[in-house]
């Protein structure tokens, strides 16, 4: 199976919960099906508009290769996700605003749920967009917890960024409401903003409906730090393996920016890649099986054996 890059068994997956700062977090989880030995335990963390089911877990009639989730588990590898409060299956009251900073204690909560039950140690953990701010920030914060880190579509300073330059127009609307709506205009342009083109057309449609089955409307927490307050990550307090991906045609993350952070990471376990043909949503991309082989070779890197 691991030879076969689209090989991949559906799994069934289990439905847990948790609680982060007094309110609910909902998390899924999808099992090795592999024989033989679990090869690591990856921790899948969303980004600002949607939930994690059909980030990580995205269901398309006849391609069991769409979900990441399935494809890591068909690999040898235990996947968990879950919903930042203010997503999907998770606490959606009007006081969560989910920041950056809310979804590091989600992911500190889940990972507690996940280490409590014995079955992992330090955790992989990949996170996309404002997710892979979420997950550095949990890193940076509880270094313990990640011995390697995906930073996917991610942002740093901001510099060189047009799709923030176009959400700063917007920093106004973003400050005086907690949400904001979300439909089947809103999330096509995910998909277009960058460059027509790059998703695949038996992704999209699923993608957008699974989406919006779980929510109408999403937290303004990210957009609003992602225009103000970045940077938010010291790459120098990352003392994982980290990868940095991105999107060719990516429009969040600027290549100067993204490898000024990269240079300062002081693990020297640590790679850029660069996947060509991709947009913002690696995952739904028509070279998605890319995004997933560079993330299989980095998650199954043997450790160091020399030093120095």
């Amino acid at each position: 199976m691991q030879d076969d890059i689209r090989a991949t068994t559906k799994t069934e997956g289990k439905a847990h919960r948790t609680t982060s700062q007094g309110q609910e977090v909902f998390i899924w989880e999808k099992p090795s099906v592999a024989d033989g030995p679990v090869r690591g335990t990856i921790l899948f963390v969303h980004g600002s508009s949607m939930a994690s089911q059909p980030t990580f877990d995205l269901q398309v009639e006849g391609m069991p290769e769409a979900s990441v989730m399935d494809w890591f588990a068909s690999r040898g590898f235990n996947t968990w996700c879950f919903d930042c409060r203010g997503y999907g299956r998770s606490y959606k009251g009007e006081d969560v605003l989910a920041t950056i900073a809310d979804g590091a204690d989600d992911a500190k909560a889940v990972s507690d749920y996940i280490i409590a039950r014995g079955e992992s140690g330090p955790l992989f953990a990949y996170g996309i967009s404002s997710g892979a701010l979420r997950a550095a920030t949990f890193a940076e914060r509880h270094p313990d917890r990640v011995s390697r880190l995906a930073l996917d579509a991610m942002v740093w300073t901001g510099e060189d960024s047009p799709t923030l330059e176009q959400r700063r127009k917007k920093i106004d609307d973003w400050r005086g409401t907690v949400r904001r709506p979300v439909n089947q205009e809103f999330m096509w342009s995910i998909f277009t903003r960058d460059h027509p083109g790059t998703v695949h057309d038996s992704f999209a449609q699923p993608f957008i409906d699974q989406v919006l089955a779980l929510d109408d409307s999403m937290p303004n927490g990210t957009y609003i730090d992602m225009c103000t307050r970045l940077p938010l990550v010291d790459p120098e307090k990352l003392e994982a393996a980290t990868i940095v991906m991105r999107g060719e045609f990516d429009g969040i993350a600027g290549v100067d920016d993204l490898l000024a952070f990269f240079k300062r990471l002081p693990n020297a376990d640590k790679e850029f890649a660069v996947m060509k043909g991709i947009s913002h949503a690696s995952f739904t991309q028509k070279n998605f099986l890319m995004a997933y082989q560079i993330l299989h070779g980095f998650f199954t890197r043997p450790a160091s054996d020399y030093r120095g």
